[in-house]
Parts: structure tokens; sequence; C-alpha cells
């Protein structure tokens, strides 16, 4: 009960719950695989249409076999390691980005009745949840794998043993540690709403019949969205996926933290990307569109319902991720920067507290009117400060800009006493 909530393991553990645990464990891997295989040819193809290009279109039916090609191919290519490289950890960085991503996607509920009943599946004679775990501490599981992505790219530039991978490495820490803040605000304003950390208890959380019987009781409402898009901006960046793809940035780092990659392990980086954005969209549903919670539309197989409307919802976010790359340009480092630290992570931070001053009101019975004007009119209050502050340290900066001491640079001082630099240079002698 301390590692999982999941009702298989609360009682005694035999060989069925152990097969059972393994053919989850199974079905969510090869499920994860082929979704990768089949979202490199859904980009490929859904950008080639978006730019008037026809895309793959050789490898099998409409070219969907182009991805195994190109699986393929890197696996017999030549595996290249630099001279000056540490060789152990250049050959263990792509497992520690591709095995988070997986780690993460374990937790997320893929299936079930939560329209009519508890979520619970019964396979052979034991009953179990259609994901592979479901501990307790899910969410915080969710955050530590995300953080241990950052030590995979990071010793992969730092352990080629060239500046061009270790600058895109180190841009890609500041990048993930800059956005990991806000992602966690945004996650803290959903377990305040659910009450729980487990992924499972915040689906049931949503399947209610919702509002009027049209609107849903996702967290995407019942948060007031903020914490919704800051999730989504700040998952963005966290995947490296444009706009916020600067780790990749080819005009600047050749090819970020993996240029001196070739082969399988190259391969590895590629997979990883791909199934992190899998994953990240996954979590996206479970947190704030309700996972697979849905309308039973046709009674049955009531558990195959639920794993519909979480491929349809996975999907529609999957489809928005190849819309932001197709349609928007490439941040710069300062507006990624400035986006993370002095809009997304304030913004996430305020809005938590709101909520967090709504919850108590309401649990004390103070007046809901009166706490939200306070707490709206101490957000603005905030918020003009954090501008002024802004704004005063922005010019200071350009007081001490090009010119360097209030000086314009465009007369001919030096910069220092208002002399021009012909009369300095010839008392000098």
């Amino acid at each position: 009960m301390i590692l999982a909530a999941d009702p298989l393991l609360s009682g005694p553990v035999g060989l069925p719950e152990v097969l059972i645990v393994l053919l989850k464990v199974g079905a969510a891997f090869a499920f994860l695989l082929v979704s990768v295989m089949l979202m490199i040819w859904f980009e490929r193809k859904l950008l080639g249409g978006m730019h008037q290009r026809m895309g793959p279109t050789i490898a099998g039916p409409w070219g969907v076999l182009q991805t195994l090609a190109d699986g393929i191919k890197l696996f017999f290519k030549e595996d290249l390691i630099p001279d000056r490289s540490d060789r152990l950890v250049f050959k263990l960085a792509p497992y520690l980005s591709l095995v988070p991503a997986f780690l993460v996607f374990v937790i997320v509920p893929l299936g079930g009745d939560f329209a009519g009943g508890s979520g619970v599946v019964r396979w052979w004679g034991r009953d179990t949840y259609l994901q592979v775990a479901d501990p307790p501490v899910g969410v915080l599981l969710f955050l530590a794998m995300s953080s241990v992505a950052v030590y995979g790219v990071m010793l992969a530039g730092w352990s080629s043993g060239s500046k061009y991978p270790l600058l895109g490495s180190v841009r890609a820490s500041a990048q993930m540690v800059s956005y990991e803040a806000a992602l966690g605000l945004a996650v803290a304003a959903v377990v305040l709403m659910a009450g729980s950390l487990s992924t499972h208890d915040m689906v049931l959380a949503q399947a209610g019949p919702g509002y009027f019987g049209i609107i849903p009781s996702w967290n995407i409402v019942l948060t007031g969205f903020v914490p919704f898009v800051v999730f989504a901006v700040a998952g963005t960046a966290e995947l490296n996926r444009p706009p916020f793809d600067l780790v990749e940035a080819e005009q600047e780092l050749v090819g970020g933290f993996h240029t001196e990659y070739s082969s399988i392990r190259f391969a590895l980086f590629y997979l990883a990307e791909f199934m992190n954005t899998i994953t990240m969209s996954a979590v996206i549903v479970t947190l704030f569109l309700g996972g697979p919670s849905g309308p039973v539309l046709i009674g049955a197989i009531d558990w195959a319902w639920g794993v519909i409307w979480f491929s349809v919802k996975l999907f529609a976010f999957l489809f928005g991720f190849v819309w932001m790359r197709a349609t928007l340009p490439r941040f710069r480092y300062d507006q990624l920067m400035d986006l993370g630290w002095k809009l997304l992570i304030p913004l996430s931070l305020g809005w938590f507290l709101f909520l967090a001053a709504l919850e108590t009101g309401r649990d004390r019975g103070w007046n809901l009117a009166v706490v939200t004007v306070v707490t709206v009119a101490g957000f603005v209050l905030a918020g003009f400060l954090l501008a002024g502050a802004l704004a005063s340290a922005r010019r200071g900066g350009d007081r001490f800009g090009p010119g360097g001491g209030g000086d314009d640079g465009d007369d001919g001082d030096d910069g220092d006493d208002g002399e021009p630099r012909d009369r300095v240079l010839e008392e000098a002698g």
C-alpha cells in the first residue's frame, strides 16, 4: 500500500499479480514506443502539409514506415566516440534522457470506467487500475523525473569534450531550471484542488457530472485556466520544442548538446525527445483534462471508452505541438529567460496564492466575494510593483549600456571625465 495504491497489490502478491504487473509494463512500453514511431511520422507528414510539401511518401503506405527505416539506418551506422570525451559518461548520458520519460508514463492512467465507477478494471479475477503504478506521490515522481532528465542533456554536452555541445548543455540546464519552478507551481495548484498527489485520484475527482450538465469538472476549469496555460508553456520549454528549442539552435551551436553523437546513441536522444513530448501531453491530459474520464456512449466494454477518450485528448495535444512548430518563430535567449523568471513564475505563484485563499475562505465560511476582491487587489498591486522594479532595472541597464558610465559612445569621449580621447592621448605623450 505504501508503494502503490493499486488494489491489485492491496492483498497477498502471488504469481497472477506478478504476471498482470509484467503485462501492464510490457503493454505500456509497447504503446509508448509505437506512439513515438507514429508521432515522428505524424509530425513529418503534418509539417509537410502545412508547408505545402509532400512529407514521407516512399517507405510504406503514405510513408508510414519512414521512421522504422530511419531507426534501422541509425542502428547500423558507425558509432563514433570523440578522443577527448569521457567515454563512460558519454555512453551513459542518452539513457539518462530516455529512462525518465518512460518512468513518468507509468503513472499515467490510460483507461478505466471513471464515469460510472472508480476506474477499476477486472482482469483474470483481479481488480486493478489501467496504469502501471499509482504511487501516493505520483505527481512528485513526475517532477523528480523531469529534473533527472536534465542530467542526461548536461552530461552529454560536458562529456563530449567539445565547446559547442557544452554550450548547448549549459543552455539546456538554465532553460530547464528556469521553467521547472513555474511547472511545479502549476502542479501545486492542481494538487490543491484535487487534495491528492495520486494521478488516479486526480482523474477520479475530475470525472464528476460537471456544471449545468455541459461544463466538465476538469481542473482546467476548477483552477481558472491560468495554471493550465503556465503548465503548457513551461512544459514546452522543458521539452526543448519550438519556439523554445534554443538548446538545438543549429545556426548558433551546430547541433546542440548531441553534436558529437552518432548511430544508435543519437537515435536514443531523438527517441527521448519525442517520447517526452508524448509523456508531457499525457500528463497535461491527466492533470487538467480529466485523463481517460468521459461518457460511455455504447455500453459494451466500459473501460475501453476510457482508452478512447484518453487517446483523443492526447492526439489533440500532439497536434498542437506540431502546429506550434510550424507556426511560431524561435525566441531569443533573453526573451526565453524573461518569460520564465519575470512572467510565468510570478503569475503561477500569485495564482496559487489566490486559489489557496479561496479554498481557505470556503473552508472557514468567509465571504468569498470579499476574499476574491482582496486577493485580486493584492495580486494587482504586486504586479505593479514587479513591473516597476523591472522597469527600474531596465533603465539602470540602459544607463550603463554600450557607452558605459552615461557615455553615449558617439562624441569621442573616454567615458571617464568627458574629455575627448585625442586630448587625453596628447597629454599622455
